[in-house]
């Protein structure tokens, strides 16, 4: 309680917000001003005032804050909290892979450095993917980025061929589709919610398949008294608030370990959080020439999100 609410003192000093991602931990997310998916941390962030954003995600999410607000001080609580599709997403690599397709349209999962969404014609979360596919004239090519089995499951249900760089989340492939199998035998009458960042095999025994804001509401508004959820289990404790008379069953992953955890999320802890409050470090940097040509296509992104029309190149 003491660390608690020395966070809030140091909050109100610095007129500090506070972000969080689903993924934290709950005595993160329960301190937080807002708690969301990708797609709406970068909506929240860019309608507010305070001079000092911190974010409790990854780096990647604090990055996304700072290219749509260069003005603001933008915090970390740990520098390390990465993110493995960042890290497959090399830019000089993706980057080739770009200029070898000219005259395409290369589509960046939100989950990708800000070097790589300074060369990106558009962002996209898991939330508004297939709004941003169905946007883009069907006689573009479509090249989407870095998470290959987000673009496997949007070329399918949307019969829109594309290529696909080939990246994924190491927390969502973990998930076992001969396991998963099993527990919904178990428990014939519990739906299934999984993230589209998930593996094929896993994807076909889902009920629902959306972003984690997706999934959570599926939960609030589902009477179904037992889920089944492929996911990071940190939006286990939003579906709890929701719904207490709900169980909500984690699909398994392979092998006997708890893996399915993001080890960079948890990096973040309250202590940290204090500390970089406390000394406004560390804070997120992004050159101004970054900012300027990676805020193009996030602010595209909120714009078809919006229902605006696009001119495309």
């Amino acid at each position: 309680m003491e660390l608690l609410n020395e966070i809030r003192r140091l909050k109100r000093d610095r007129n500090a917000l506070i972000l969080a991602h689903f993924y934290e931990d709950g005595a993160i997310q329960d301190l937080a001003d807002f708690v969301g998916d990708s797609l709406q941390l970068a909506q929240f962030s860019q309608k507010t005032n305070n001079p000092v954003v911190l974010m409790a995600g990854v780096v990647f999410m604090a990055e996304t804050v700072k290219i749509l607000s260069p003005e603001k001080t933008v915090l970390v609580p740990d520098l390390n909290a990465g993110c493995s599709l960042v890290a497959h997403s090399p830019f000089e690599e993706y980057k080739a892979w770009k200029d070898a397709h000219p005259n395409s349209i290369l589509v960046s999962y939100v989950n990708c450095s800000a070097d790589v969404k300074s060369i990106s014609d558009v962002i996209c979360t898991s939330a508004n993917a297939e709004q941003i596919i169905r946007a883009i004239p069907p006689e573009k090519t479509v090249l989407f980025g870095p998470d290959r089995n987000l673009g496997s499951y949007l070329q399918k249900k949307l019969n829109r061929p594309m290529e696909l760089w080939p990246g994924a989340c190491e927390v969502h492939v973990l998930f076992s589709a001969r396991k998963l199998f099993e527990l919904k035998h178990a428990h014939p009458n519990a739906p299934v919610l999984a993230h589209p960042e998930c593996i094929e095999s896993v994807l076909q025994y889902a009920d629902v398949i959306g972003s984690t804001s997706r999934l959570l509401n599926e939960v609030k508004t589902n009477p179904a008294k037992t889920f089944i959820v492929a996911t990071e289990p940190g939006i286990f404790h939003q579906m709890k608030k929701a719904r207490p008379d709900a169980e909500i069953l984690q699909a398994p992953a392979e092998g006997s370990c708890a893996c399915n955890e993001c080890p960079y999320m948890k990096l973040n802890s309250l202590e940290k959080i204090a500390a970089a409050l406390h000394d406004l470090t560390p804070a997120v940097s992004v050159m101004p020439s970054i900012v300027d040509k990676a805020r193009v296509p996030l602010e595209r992104m909120l714009k078809i999100t919006a229902g605006t029309p696009i001119q495309w190149h």
